[in-house]
């Protein structure tokens, strides 16, 4: 037997709401707005002797990132200064953000911050963060008795 369902009428109102309020979302917030919060991208790779961690920051100046280090909490913040346009010069398309930024992570665990070494290539941070020798694991020999 075959059976059919139907969708009572106001829950396919309530879709509708929400399908019309995924369009309207989506054309006051352009993307570029709605991931600011994860700018910039970052990788994470830790071993027993220390952290990198890499951030892509295409058109900042190496002058205007900060690298705070507290406890272990990595701050980097900075600034992408907006094109200069000459005079009479208008945007035809502006999809690249520009403006102050700020990202902090929780680090797995403390750091030499007297070690801390950061490069800049390509658009590209790269920072070095020594593990703290008071936290890196220590091998306990278990003596006889």
């Amino acid at each position: 037997m075959y059976r059919r369902y139907h969708t009572p009428y106001h829950w396919r109102e309530i879709d509708r709401l929400q399908q019309q309020m995924n369009r309207l979302y989506e054309t006051a917030a352009p993307s570029r707005l709605r991931q600011a919060a994860g700018f910039p991208a970052m990788n994470i790779w830790s071993n027993n002797d220390g952290l990198k961690v890499t951030a892509e920051v295409p058109g900042v100046h190496p002058e205007d990132i900060d690298i705070n280090v507290v406890g272990d909490t990595l701050t980097l913040t900075g600034e992408r200064r907006p094109d200069d346009l000459k005079e009479g010069v208008q945007y035809h398309r502006q999809e690249r953000g520009n403006g102050k930024f700020s990202r902090s992570i929780q680090l797995p665990y403390k750091v030499n911050i007297k070690k801390v070494e950061a490069t800049f290539a390509n658009g590209v941070l790269s920072v070095d963060l020594p593990r703290a020798d008071e936290d890196k694991p220590r091998k306990i020999v278990v003596k006889n008795a």
